[in-house]
């Protein structure tokens, strides 16, 4: 058990169960919902039905979150193309990891088994934060169902996680801190938004006091490794985000990535995907249309 990531006991499962219920209410009703099988575990994987278009849209969430958290995007992107939501496995949610999950090339093969599983050849990857390093994981190590990534300020991938986020960090990580602790972080990250008594945040609150993680954290994506990327990309990047420093991030993107569109967002934090909804959908609808070559 030490070795997978697991809920600390039953008791804090359901009080998550309850808060992702909650959360999920706030979403359309998923055309499908699969739970696939992969050599690391299970994943939950939601499909909503789109507008005809290109491949389908697969959504990643941030760390200590879920599906739900694209509760504000779901009606704009999916009147782009189908859309794939899915749990990281290994982290709260309703994916199950049975088996352990130790490096980086462990990270992508779970992802790409997934992806091989739904019945589509190519998707486009929409990832946001770790699940922007996510997608950029797979897209370098297993390229071959990726049409397109786009990244939502992600994190360990235009540069890396400054030490003062790391140190803010850590009392939110000791399980039995009070909730104000988790509070204050995701408030923080959120670029001081109120927190108290929002669907999203009660769940994410509730996956880090709940759930422990058992993988290695993220390694930063080279820019070596970027610049080998044969597929379009499009970055997003939060001028207001404390998970990297922006213009640096900024930089690197236009510097490293081939073929790429890189959109930035002077008044957006790290909680962008919530603050810009249909302006992202637009960006990516414009990059979808027509990729850099």
């Amino acid at each position: 058990m030490r070795r997978l990531g697991h809920w600390n006991n039953s008791a804090g499962f359901e009080d998550y169960r309850r808060t992702y219920d909650a959360a999920m209410r706030d979403l359309p009703a998923p055309a499908e919902t699969r739970d696939v099988e992969t050599s690391y575990g299970t994943v939950r994987v939601y499909r909503f039905a789109g507008a005809p278009g290109p491949a389908p849209l697969v959504l990643l969430p941030g760390t200590s979150s879920g599906t739900p958290v694209w509760a504000d995007n779901l009606k704009s992107l999916r009147a782009i193309a189908d859309v794939y939501a899915l749990d990281l496995l290994g982290e709260p949610g309703m994916s199950v990891q049975t088996a352990p999950i130790r490096s980086g090339d462990d990270k992508a093969a779970w992802l790409d088994q997934t992806l091989a599983a739904l019945p589509e050849p190519r998707f486009n990857l929409l990832g946001l934060s770790i699940g922007g390093w996510t997608a950029m994981n797979l897209a370098v190590r297993r390229p071959d169902r990726i049409a397109t990534v786009t990244t939502l300020d992600a994190a360990n991938v235009y540069d890396g996680i400054p030490l003062a986020i790391v140190v803010r960090s850590l009392p939110a990580t000791v399980k039995w801190l009070p909730r104000a602790w988790r509070n204050s972080l995701n408030s923080y990250i959120a670029g001081g938004k109120p927190v108290q008594d929002v669907p999203i945040a009660d769940m994410i609150e509730s996956g880090m006091k709940n759930y422990t993680i058992r993988q290695p954290p993220p390694q930063r994506i080279t820019e070596e490794q970027l610049t080998g990327l044969s597929m379009p990309v499009l970055a997003i990047i939060a001028g207001r985000s404390v998970i990297h420093r922006p213009a640096t991030a900024r930089r690197t993107a236009e510097r490293a990535l081939r073929h790429k569109t890189v959109a930035f967002y002077p008044d957006a934090s790290h909680a962008i995907n919530g603050e810009y909804p249909e302006r992202i959908s637009a960006d990516l609808r414009a990059f979808l249309i027509a990729p850099p070559l």
